[in-house]
Protein backbone atom coordinates (compact mmCIF):
# COMPACT_ATOMS: atom_id res chain seq x y z
CA UNK A 1 0.00 0.00 0.00
CA UNK A 2 1.55 2.85 -1.31
CA UNK A 3 0.21 6.95 -1.19
CA UNK A 4 2.21 9.82 -2.24
CA UNK A 5 1.54 13.31 -0.64
CA UNK A 6 3.05 16.57 -2.94
CA UNK A 7 2.78 20.29 -1.10
CA UNK A 8 3.43 23.07 -3.00
CA UNK A 9 5.13 24.57 -0.56
CA UNK A 10 7.52 23.38 2.60
CA UNK A 11 5.25 25.73 4.98
CA UNK A 12 2.32 23.43 4.34
CA UNK A 13 3.97 20.39 5.86
CA UNK A 14 2.03 20.88 9.34
CA UNK A 15 -1.14 21.12 7.42
CA UNK A 16 -0.35 17.27 5.55
CA UNK A 17 1.55 16.36 8.63
CA UNK A 18 -2.11 14.65 9.93
CA UNK A 19 -2.36 12.71 7.05
CA UNK A 20 0.92 11.43 6.76
CA UNK A 21 0.00 10.08 10.33
CA UNK A 22 -3.08 8.52 9.43
CA UNK A 23 -1.49 7.06 6.76
CA UNK A 24 1.21 5.35 8.27
CA UNK A 25 -0.98 4.32 11.41
CA UNK A 26 -2.63 1.89 8.78
CA UNK A 27 0.41 0.57 8.02
CA UNK A 28 0.52 2.68 4.42
CA UNK A 29 3.70 3.57 2.95
CA UNK A 30 3.86 7.22 2.34
CA UNK A 31 5.91 9.10 -0.11
CA UNK A 32 5.90 12.90 0.71
CA UNK A 33 7.05 15.41 -1.75
CA UNK A 34 7.26 19.62 -1.55
CA UNK A 35 7.43 20.50 -5.29
CA UNK A 36 5.51 23.62 -6.96
CA UNK A 37 3.35 23.14 -9.79
CA UNK A 38 4.72 26.36 -10.83
CA UNK A 39 8.14 26.84 -9.65
CA UNK A 40 9.24 23.17 -9.95
CA UNK A 41 6.96 21.19 -12.70
CA UNK A 42 9.89 19.19 -14.27
CA UNK A 43 10.54 17.34 -10.98
CA UNK A 44 6.81 17.42 -10.28
CA UNK A 45 6.30 15.84 -13.47
CA UNK A 46 9.01 13.13 -12.83
CA UNK A 47 8.31 12.03 -9.30
CA UNK A 48 3.96 11.80 -10.90
CA UNK A 49 5.98 9.08 -13.44
CA UNK A 50 7.32 7.49 -10.55
CA UNK A 51 3.66 7.12 -9.10
CA UNK A 52 2.53 6.08 -12.02
CA UNK A 53 4.57 2.62 -12.06
CA UNK A 54 5.61 2.18 -7.91
CA UNK A 55 2.89 0.93 -6.89
CA UNK A 56 1.32 4.24 -5.56
CA UNK A 57 -2.53 3.79 -5.45
CA UNK A 58 -3.45 7.54 -4.15
CA UNK A 59 -1.96 10.61 -4.71
CA UNK A 60 -3.14 13.60 -2.20
CA UNK A 61 -1.91 16.76 -3.77
CA UNK A 62 -2.01 20.07 -1.17
CA UNK A 63 -1.46 23.73 -1.94
CA UNK A 64 -2.90 27.03 -1.27
CA UNK A 65 -3.47 30.16 -3.13
CA UNK A 66 -4.00 29.65 -6.69
CA UNK A 67 -3.57 25.36 -5.93
CA UNK A 68 -3.03 24.40 -9.69
CA UNK A 69 -0.92 21.49 -8.05
CA UNK A 70 -3.95 19.08 -7.51
CA UNK A 71 -5.04 19.72 -11.56
CA UNK A 72 -1.68 19.39 -12.67
CA UNK A 73 -1.19 16.30 -10.74
CA UNK A 74 -4.32 14.73 -12.19
CA UNK A 75 -3.71 16.03 -15.89
CA UNK A 76 -0.50 13.52 -15.50
CA UNK A 77 -2.10 10.59 -14.11
CA UNK A 78 -5.41 8.19 -14.09
CA UNK A 79 -4.92 7.64 -10.39
CA UNK A 80 -7.00 8.82 -8.39
CA UNK A 81 -5.86 12.55 -7.29
CA UNK A 82 -7.18 14.24 -3.74
CA UNK A 83 -6.84 17.76 -3.68
CA UNK A 84 -6.25 19.31 0.26
CA UNK A 85 -7.10 23.70 -0.40
CA UNK A 86 -4.96 24.81 2.09
CA UNK A 87 -5.51 28.54 4.22
CA UNK A 88 -3.24 31.31 2.59
CA UNK A 89 -3.06 34.93 3.73
CA UNK A 90 -5.48 35.58 1.06
CA UNK A 91 -9.05 34.30 1.03
CA UNK A 92 -8.61 32.10 4.10
CA UNK A 93 -8.16 29.61 1.21
CA UNK A 94 -11.27 29.71 -0.48
CA UNK A 95 -9.24 30.53 -4.17
CA UNK A 96 -7.50 27.18 -3.28
CA UNK A 97 -10.90 25.29 -2.75
CA UNK A 98 -12.31 26.52 -6.63
CA UNK A 99 -9.35 26.49 -7.78
CA UNK A 100 -9.27 22.31 -6.70
CA UNK A 101 -13.14 21.55 -7.32
CA UNK A 102 -13.32 23.93 -10.81
CA UNK A 103 -11.66 21.16 -13.33
CA UNK A 104 -12.43 20.40 -16.61
CA UNK A 105 -14.41 17.33 -17.40
CA UNK A 106 -12.29 14.09 -17.58
CA UNK A 107 -9.44 15.30 -15.71
CA UNK A 108 -11.31 15.21 -11.60
CA UNK A 109 -9.65 16.03 -9.10
CA UNK A 110 -11.98 14.68 -5.26
CA UNK A 111 -11.50 17.49 -2.91
CA UNK A 112 -11.72 18.23 0.53
CA UNK A 113 -12.40 20.89 3.29
CA UNK A 114 -9.82 23.50 3.52
CA UNK A 115 -6.95 22.34 5.59
CA UNK A 116 -8.81 18.95 5.50
CA UNK A 117 -5.68 16.60 5.47
CA UNK A 118 -7.08 13.79 7.66
CA UNK A 119 -10.18 13.51 5.51
CA UNK A 120 -7.80 13.15 2.70
CA UNK A 121 -6.23 10.37 4.01
CA UNK A 122 -9.26 8.88 5.31
CA UNK A 123 -10.67 8.95 1.66
CA UNK A 124 -6.94 7.46 0.31
CA UNK A 125 -7.30 4.56 3.06
CA UNK A 126 -11.40 4.02 1.13
CA UNK A 127 -10.38 3.90 -1.89
CA UNK A 128 -7.37 1.34 -0.92
CA UNK A 129 -9.96 -0.94 0.92
CA UNK A 130 -11.79 -1.10 -2.09
CA UNK A 131 -9.10 -4.00 -2.83
CA UNK A 132 -8.02 -4.47 0.46
CA UNK A 133 -10.11 -5.88 3.47
CA UNK A 134 -7.71 -5.41 6.05
CA UNK A 135 -7.89 -1.68 5.59
CA UNK A 136 -11.88 -1.95 4.86
CA UNK A 137 -12.28 -3.77 8.51
CA UNK A 138 -10.28 -1.19 10.17
CA UNK A 139 -11.54 1.88 8.54
CA UNK A 140 -14.90 -0.14 9.88
CA UNK A 141 -13.76 -0.78 13.78
CA UNK A 142 -12.76 3.12 13.46
CA UNK A 143 -15.64 4.09 12.68
CA UNK A 144 -17.82 1.63 14.81
CA UNK A 145 -15.57 3.42 17.78
CA UNK A 146 -16.74 7.01 17.00
CA UNK A 147 -20.12 6.22 16.53
CA UNK A 148 -19.55 4.65 20.05
CA UNK A 149 -17.96 7.74 21.44
CA UNK A 150 -20.69 9.96 20.38
CA UNK A 151 -22.97 8.06 21.71
CA UNK A 152 -21.26 8.19 25.12
CA UNK A 153 -20.91 11.62 24.78
CA UNK A 154 -24.99 12.24 24.31
CA UNK A 155 -25.60 10.44 27.13
CA UNK A 156 -23.11 12.19 29.27
CA UNK A 157 -25.31 15.07 28.05
CA UNK A 158 -28.57 13.61 28.02
CA UNK A 159 -28.50 12.14 32.11
CA UNK A 160 -26.27 15.60 32.93
CA UNK A 161 -28.58 17.51 35.39
CA UNK A 162 -29.96 20.69 33.33
CA UNK A 163 -29.43 23.79 35.28
CA UNK A 164 -33.21 24.05 35.95
CA UNK A 165 -32.95 20.45 37.63
CA UNK A 166 -30.20 21.87 40.03
CA UNK A 167 -32.73 24.64 41.68
CA UNK A 168 -35.56 24.62 44.08
CA UNK A 169 -38.79 25.29 42.34
CA UNK A 170 -40.64 27.82 44.28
Amino acid sequence: MRVAIIMGSTSDLPKVEPAVSILKNYGVEVDVRCLSAHRAHAGLSEFIEEANNNGTEVIIAAAGMAAALPGVVASQTVLPVIGVPLSGATLDGMDALLSSVQMPSGIPVATVAINGSKNAAYLALQIIGVNNEAVRLKLQDERRDMEKAAMKANCLLYTSPSPRDSTSSR
